[in-house]
């Protein structure tokens, strides 16, 4: 298959956002008198929005609708002022997006991270390397692993979605690829095990971002 396109997830795939997103959270639980979580745990807590996050890390007699709404309003101004302090580029990173620049790929990402957070994210650590699309969870519109943004994507580079390549950590990832029609690539180096992305469908799986160079 030639590739044209690649799509990235962004929290996990491009940039290790772990620390500030679990600072975060914990701050909010913190606030409300609720135990917190290790550092890891987040792992397991990431990928389906913060809506669920906040869910997720709740004690489960508090997880009523009232009460995750306050979170999330709350976890929205820690992470406001805090999402950079340690969030970077994982390693390897740069020098794919170059390569990739070089070959003339189309470039999107797309994110169930806030539509807000995920452009600010991107233009201020990934300001050197050209985006075609930047989309993050909106409201009114399905996340992942719903095809719907995949697709939008697809339609404005007016590029088949069997011509893309889709790069994720997550079962999330992969499911919404293979919704999509596009080819899905499991990242290593971020948040799951290897098992979770081969048992949702991963067609190839990569150790380093420059591996991915392997399928065009």
């Amino acid at each position: 298959m030639h590739f044209q396109a690649v799509i990235f997830d962004l929290d996990g795939t491009l940039l290790d956002t772990l620390e500030d997103i679990a600072n975060s959270a914990n701050s909010t639980l913190v606030r409300y008198g609720f135990p917190t979580h290790e550092v890891n745990s987040y792992r397991y807590f990431i990928g389906d929005g913060i809506t669920m996050l906040i869910s997720r890390v709740l004690p489960a007699d508090k997880r009523n609708d009232d009460i995750i709404a306050k979170c999330v309003e709350v976890f929205r101004e820690n992470y406001s002022r805090s999402w950079n302090l340690n969030t970077r580029m994982y390693d390897g990173i740069p020098e794919l997006l170059d390569a990739l620049t070089a070959k003339h790929m189309k470039m999107a990402i797309l994110s169930n991270k806030p539509d807000d957070f995920t452009k600010h994210c991107v233009h201020e650590l990934l300001p050197n390397w050209r985006f075609e699309m930047i989309l993050g969870q909106r409201n009114g519109i399905l996340q992942k692993p719903d095809p719907c943004g995949a697709h939008e994507i697809a339609e404005y580079l007016g590029i088949s979605p069997a011509r893309f390549l889709y790069l994720g950590d997550t079962a999330v990832d992969m499911k919404t690829a293979i919704n999509a029609g596009m080819f899905p690539v499991g990242v290593l180096w971020g948040f799951r095990p290897p098992d979770e992305l081969r048992e949702h469908g991963a067609e190839a799986m990569i150790e380093r971002p420059m591996e991915l160079l392997d399928y065009l």
